[in-house]
């Protein structure tokens, strides 16, 4: 199994294109025999949980059967072999910029829409290289209010962290259904983040003890490979 997140950004002219993809490209993914699984998303502004959108910059991951070598991806038009012929070439008239990560799904447990999109996962691994984390949740109406007051202070600070090569905050409903996908140097510097800083340990009890969460997922990745670029650069060349 291997799984891509495609992080797309379009020129602020064609935001409602951007809109519209939303809706169009469901049909081309959900009729690829080659995804079993597949996700179009939103972006929120500052790399993690944000209640405000960003709406040049959206997403789409794909669960693909068959994995991908290297060479077949690294080309400017490796959307083509990922998501197929109509969205690359509506990403391509749309002069969007593209930046794909290549993923191996390693440990993790939770839902996905009542899923296991990566499969029963083991929750630990000895795998130590550099860790994508995928941190994902629905959460439940009647705790939108105490979610956006406690996790957007908590965000900001991850952002300083050290370790931390790269981050996108992604989501599939706004306000309800959100996901950070980030990028660290190894999991000790994830872990330092996530249980040593006080802040976002005391958010975790809160998920706890006051039930926020409907649905929730956390999976960690191997990053395989990367193509193109987000904002003009690689965030991750040279660490692979």
């Amino acid at each position: 199994m291997q799984v891509t997140l495609t992080i797309i950004r379009y020129p602020k002219r064609y935001i409602f294109f951007a809109l519209l993809a939303m809706a169009v490209h469901r049909l081309p993914l959900w009729l690829n025999n080659k995804i079993s699984f597949y996700k179009l998303m939103g972006s929120g502004k500052n790399g993690t949980f944000d209640i405000h959108p960003d709406w040049q910059q959206w997403a789409v991951m794909a669960v693909h059967s068959k994995p991908f070598e290297p060479e077949e991806l690294d080309t400017p038009d490796h959307a083509i072999k990922l998501y197929g012929q109509l969205i690359y070439a509506w990403y391509r008239f749309f002069k969007c910029e593209i930046y794909t990560l290549v993923l191996e799904p390693t440990e993790g447990h939770g839902l996905w829409d009542r899923k296991e999109p990566f499969g029963q996962l083991p929750k630990n691994t000895t795998y130590e290289g550099i860790v994508g984390v995928m941190t994902r949740a629905t959460i439940r109406l009647s705790k939108l209010r105490a979610f956006w007051q406690n996790v957007p202070g908590v965000a900001g600070q991850m952002q300083q962290t050290k370790g931390l090569h790269t981050s996108f905050g992604i989501g599939e409903i706004p306000f309800i259904k959100q996901a950070t996908f980030s990028v660290w140097e190894s999991k000790d510097a994830m872990k330092d983040f996530a249980y040593r800083l006080k802040e976002h340990n005391e958010v975790i009890q809160k998920t706890r003890k006051q039930d926020w969460y409907s649905e929730e997922l956390f999976v960690r990745f191997k990053l395989l490979h990367t193509i193109g670029t987000v904002h003009g650069i690689d965030p991750l060349k040279g660490k692979l």
